[in-house]
């Protein structure tokens, strides 16, 4: 069975760094493009970076556009998000998420994943 597991979260200063990490365990890492989302109190989940794993492309949301760095290591089937020169305005549960790809590089409907979330508040 699929899991996703969500760690690195915490408390951090604005202007601090987090490492969060995604940890897959049940399918085939290199056949899924990985995202984290995130999500605030009130607000939608917001997708916040995308790392298609086929294509070594990365995408991000403008807003975190030279702060975050998303990247993997296939090896150990993990994903991570690098959060640097944090703001109070990124405070969120952040999710990850795995999404399966055909051989032609198509989204596979039936590979879908989520972690359960990790908290990161920025705050003085």
């Amino acid at each position: 069975q699929v899991e996703l597991e969500e760690s690195g979260g915490g408390w951090v200063q604005p202007g601090g760094s987090l490492r969060l990490s995604c940890a897959t365990s049940g399918l085939t890492f290199s056949s899924y493009s990985m995202r984290w989302y995130r999500q605030a109190p009130g607000k939608e989940r917001e997708l916040v970076a995308t790392l298609a794993s086929a294509a070594e492309s990365t995408t991000y949301a403008d807003s975190v556009k030279g702060r975050f760095t998303i990247s993997a290591d296939s090896a150990k089937s993990t994903v991570y998000l690098q959060m640097n020169s944090l703001k109070p305005e990124n405070t969120a549960v952040y999710y990850c998420y795995a999404q399966g790809l055909t051989y032609g590089g198509d989204y596979d409907p039936q590979g879908r994943y989520w972690g359960q979330g990790t908290q990161v508040t920025v705050s003085a």
